[in-house]
């Protein structure tokens, strides 16, 4: 037992620093400009769960297959979005030296030492035969019956021959009761089936803990694309300094401004160049962790494919009530609350019964408002669970308005450039105006880039916390 619960602590510590490096990455980010929503196509809460059983009343059911991935076409490819949808996804084997995010947890699943060892203790659990077992355990008690009465049937011989005192007799009578008490123990836990149901819920454990290694290799995989788009547009922005640098070493030198704005402009230009190298670097750490996550070569230099776009069907299939309750049927966190609320009923019942459910008597009202406690705590559990989830709701819907915004946006961008453009060939505006219009352009594509990044990060966390439960 005791090298199971060590495992369980080193796996969570596992998780936590995986979850730690994703929440990094993220913060390594600025928070995108309001931008715009997306295209989508099954909702999560269709999603077939984990494990292979028939989905209860309010569950997901399994999603159609996918079609044509014409953009005039009436539907549309699911998007690889959470664990289940994307099983419905065409997968292209990845070039050497790339990853796209259909493949990130297959080859985790895969090729991840830490969720492999997590397999191995869920595999070990799943090959016991509790028969088998019983019938080993009826065997040990007989054993230790048949040792424990030949022990009192020779014991005067024994003492008598010298070979046992009567001290240790009753020390190796003692040890045999102990040791029969703790087999009888196992023996009863199968027979009721206790044993069983302990495994069982330690099997949901360890499963819960490779979604989470598996969900956070995911969210690093979103968090580097959202680094790689902000460092494109910090290298536009360097860009577009160099070109205006040359212009002020220009007026510098025609005495139009003084050397000190030529300095703050130059230490300015540096302090970019400053910023675009941390990230650069951050994002090389990132992606050796990535690369760790998948089993890849650490080169740090790891090429990411395109972030899939979520499609119109899919936002427009989501149900949040019916995605909730599919939620709070598979999430871990409160199948694990409500066994923590069981064993507190358990106790109350015990030491209520003690004191003969009296009112009177001050050990009644103890063990009654513990238990008063443990239900308060189990319903503020359940509460805040579903204000995150609906607060997740919120946030792939708010995702879809920004990027909606920004995609407006860039429409607009799109013409004043080629108003720009005309302009120039006209001769009514310079080379430099141009450019510094094709910039605004960029903006308007980051973006857009940014914002449907964003909402495909949300939406598969939504996924994730229908499918499997998993809110974090």
């Amino acid at each position: 037992m005791k090298q199971k619960i060590l495992a369980l602590l080193l796996a969570l510590a596992v998780v936590a620093s995986l979850c730690a490096v994703s929440a990094m990455a993220e913060d390594a980010i600025p928070e995108s400009p309001a931008s715009a929503g997306a295209p989508a196509e099954k909702s999560p809460a269709e999603g077939l769960p984990e494990g292979g059983e028939d989905p209860a009343e309010g569950e997901a059911v399994p999603p159609e297959g996918g079609e044509a991935a014409d953009p005039e076409a009436t539907e549309e490819l699911p998007s690889p979005a959470g664990p289940d949808l994307g099983d419905n996804v065409l997968r292209e084997p990845d070039a050497l030296g790339s990853v796209s995010f259909a493949n990130v947890e297959s080859r985790m699943r895969e090729n991840n030492f830490q969720f492999l060892v997590l397999q191995q203790s869920i595999d070990t659990i799943g090959d016991i035969d509790y028969e088998d077992l019983r019938d080993d355990l009826w065997h040990q008690l007989n054993s230790i019956a048949k040792t424990k009465w030949n022990l009192v049937l020779t014991g005067d011989t024994l003492s008598a021959l010298g070979y046992m005192s009567e001290y240790e007799q009753d020390k190796t009578k003692d040890q045999l009761d102990q040791a029969y008490e703790a087999v009888r123990d196992q023996f009863d836990a199968i027979e009721d089936g206790e044993m069983q149901q302990d495994n069982a819920d330690l099997v949901r454990q360890l499963k819960n803990l490779q979604d989470q290694i598996l969900m956070a290799g995911e969210s690093l995989y979103t968090a580097l694309a959202s680094m790689e788009n902000q460092k494109a547009g910090l290298d536009r922005q360097l860009a577009a300094l160099d070109r205006t640098m040359k212009e002020m070493e220009l007026r510098y030198q025609m005495g139009q401004i003084s050397a000190l704005q030529l300095t703050q402009a130059k230490a300015g230009r540096t302090s970019l160049a400053s910023g675009i190298s941390t990230l650069a670097m951050n994002i090389e750490n990132y992606k050796r962790q990535l690369e760790l996550l998948i089993g890849a070569e650490q080169t740090g230099k790891i090429a990411l494919g395109a972030v899939p776009a979520v499609t119109t069907k899919q936002l427009e299939a989501i149900d949040v009530e019916a995605d909730l309750k599919a939620a709070k049927e598979l999430s871990y966190q409160l199948y694990d609350a409500k066994l923590t609320l069981e064993d507190a009923r358990e106790d109350y019942m015990e030491e209520a019964n003690s004191y003969g459910f009296k009112e009177t008597r001050q050990g009644y009202r103890n063990a009654k408002r513990t238990w008063d406690a443990a239900q308060y705590t189990y319903n503020d559990t359940v509460q805040n669970y579903e204000l995150k989830f609906r607060s997740l709701h919120a946030q792939v819907l708010d995702c879809k308005q920004i990027l909606e915004t920004s995609q407006v946006s860039l429409e607009s961008q799109k013409a004043s450039y080629a108003a720009s453009e005309l302009k120039y060939q006209q001769g009514t505006i310079s080379q430099y105006a141009l450019l510094e219009a094709k910039d605004e352009l960029a903006k308007a594509e980051d973006a857009v880039h940014a914002a449907a990044n964003d909402l495909f990060s949300t939406y598969n966390t939504y996924c994730w916390a229908v499918q499997h439960g998993i809110l974090n």
